[in-house]
């Protein structure tokens, strides 16, 4: 199913996203602020389509996460329920969201699942990273691992094109995938 984007003009349809998920083509064209609405192309929507493009939050982008086994529930709630907000000073390699470490400083960060990290890679400084742990990041580039780092979840791979999209400031969020 495609859809089409209309702003104060009408907007081309993107065949480079036609043949993702539906809830994945909507925040792609809000992400680009090009578009006030998303109109669906295709006739007879299912209504498994139609919730998932009103539940899309138009406000900031909000990545789906398949989310590792071993991440803590003081994690779950940094990752589900904090706010998030792109750090302004820009790196090559993460997304910085800062105010977890900030708002749980103290608390406990134990070390688990501490793989290499892939770009996608939703992470959670440990203890090991003294001042730094509770923080929030989403890997840019894959790195090496210095064990200071959880690995937390994975934004799905349909959606991973979209952090591109982020730019210092912007506010975004995360939804668990439940497959």
């Amino acid at each position: 199913m495609g859809i089409l984007a209309f702003a104060t003009i009408r907007l081309a349809k993107f065949p480079t996203i036609r043949t993702l998920p539906i809830d994945v083509q909507a925040k792609h064209l809000y992400a680009t602020n090009l578009i006030d609405d998303v109109i669906i192309s295709n006739a007879y929507a299912s209504e498994a389509e139609l919730k998932q493009l009103s539940s899309i939050d138009k406000e900031k982008l909000v990545f789906t996460v398949d989310v590792e086994q071993s991440t803590t529930e003081l994690e779950r709630q940094i990752l589900f329920t904090e706010p998030h907000f792109y750090r302004g000073d820009v790196s090559e390699y993460m997304i910085r969201s800062t105010q977890s470490r900030v708002k749980f400083k103290g608390e406990s960060f134990p070390v688990h699942h501490t793989r290499d990290i892939k770009r996608g890679d939703i992470i959670i400084e440990n203890d090991l990273y003294k001042q730094y742990a509770g923080e929030l990041q989403i890997a840019l580039k894959d790195m090496v691992n210095s064990g200071k780092t959880n690995v937390v979840g994975k934004i799905r791979e349909e959606e991973q094109f979209l952090i591109d999209y982020l730019q210092p400031w912007d506010k975004f969020g995360f939804k668990e995938n439940r497959k």
